[in-house]
């Protein structure tokens, strides 16, 4: 299992936006010293608090101060963006980077950055799959591209240089609608579902698979769920009190300041009709399971049970990036994360656990022969010492102890 971070970014709004980008490049780099596998960046152009506005400057520059970690776009809204233009900077980066870049794409998230750009919300998944079409036939094909599209044309269009990656990885987005799974089944790609942690995200993940291999195999396409990735929320602390408390104040925040005050967004967090905007909380996100916050060991049992709902598993499981906690426990988090929880899930710890339980398992037989072995050493030492003419008084005052 690949292990990430989805980072929109979010930070509240009123904060120096020069510092809030240095601290999601310091994570990254964080996350690529840990040996995380995965970064998706954002791409957003209002609503104040997720303030990235080009995936693809923000990854060239997080390539420069990092090593291995693949960075991907999370995601370039298509329809704000001529295909062409797409193709080549992914393709440019891609080469610049060696090959550790992913072509993130969605319709686009807020329907206020649309407005800016006069598209009509209605028109955005259809405009995403086209260009997206466009965009990896020009990565896959040689030449000679000619398309009249309903937002952009293409005429003998090929790039110059091709990625680096052949194929590049590609993934579309999927949060309530099934547009995103149906994108993924034509196009043949990668599905990031951002809104698995939502009510009835979980309880509705075998159908959305379902519905992307069902419109993959109308298509002649195939899809794998080892390019499959799950967002949530995550953090991680020594006791689930104490995670909780890490979380609350800023988790709070966040629903009530984001996703109700600036994006009215209530249908993510209502378990029913009429729900009060003030029970809409981060204890109750926790209790509902949307949200793994707790000891490492309750972090493994969550994914497991997630995976057993996922109906067959899955490629990836993606931290939801936030800063709900302070710094210092937000950046533990992570390392605790990659210490006790990534092993389990990605087999690296299992020839140590095999070592230590067959020793354990041997360890009377072992401490035996060590002994054996001791005495042997005692034995042979003062043999020696007589041969040599050493007085066996004198012996005692040997450092045959030390002796192996």
């Amino acid at each position: 299992m690949k292990f990430g971070i989805f980072m929109a970014p979010f930070h509240r709004v009123g904060e120096n936006p020069t510092l809030a980008l240095e601290r999601d490049m310091q994570l990254i780099e964080w996350l690529d010293d840990l040996g995380y596998d995965e970064a998706f960046i954002g791409e957003h152009h209002s609503a104040g608090w997720e303030i990235i506005s080009s995936p693809e400057i923000f990854m060239a520059v997080a390539a420069a101060r990092t090593k291995r970690i693949m960075l991907g776009s999370g995601v370039v809204s298509v329809p704000y963006h001529h295909p062409f233009h797409i193709a080549n900077r992914f393709a440019l980066l891609d080469q610049l980077t060696h090959g550790r870049v992913i072509l993130g794409c969605g319709p686009g998230a807020l329907p206020s950055d649309a407005y800016m750009l006069g598209i009509e919300t209605t028109t955005q998944r259809d405009r995403m799959v086209e260009g997206l079409q466009a965009v990896m036939r020009l990565f896959d094909e040689d030449g000679d591209i000619s398309i009249d599209g309903s937002y952009f044309k293409l005429r003998e269009a090929h790039l110059q240089v091709k990625p680096f990656q052949r194929p590049l990885p590609v993934f579309v987005a999927n949060t309530i609608s099934p547009s995103g799974m149906v994108a993924a089944g034509k196009l043949g790609c990668g599905v990031l579902s951002v809104a698995a942690f939502s009510p009835g995200g979980l309880a509705s993940l075998p159908k959305r698979w379902a519905m992307a291999e069902e419109i993959a195999a109308e298509n002649g396409k195939t899809v794998d769920r080892k390019n499959w990735r799950l967002v949530f929320p995550v953090h991680l602390a020594e006791s689930s009190k104490e995670a909780a408390d890490d979380v609350r104040e800023g988790g709070n925040a966040w629903i009530q300041k984001y996703f109700i005050e600036t994006l009215a967004a209530r249908v993510q967090f209502e378990e029913y009709p009429g729900q009060p905007t003030e029970e809409m909380t981060m204890d109750r996100m926790i209790g509902r399971g949307g949200a793994i916050v707790g000891t490492p060991d309750e972090a493994i049992k969550r994914i497991n049970e997630v995976i057993e709902v996922s109906g067959g598993g899955f490629g990836g499981l993606l931290v939801l990036a936030h800063e709900w906690a302070s710094r210092e426990k937000t950046l533990k988090s992570y390392e605790m994360l990659a210490r006790y929880v990534m092993p389990k899930f990605q087999g690296s710890a299992i020839p140590i656990e095999y070592s230590q339980q067959w020793t354990a398992q041997r360890r009377d037989q072992l401490f035996n022969s060590s002994v054996q072995a001791v005495v042997k050493a005692m034995h042979d030492y003062k043999e020696h010492r007589q041969a040599a003419g050493v007085k066996p008084s004198d012996l005692a005052d040997q450092p045959i102890t030390r002796t192996r």
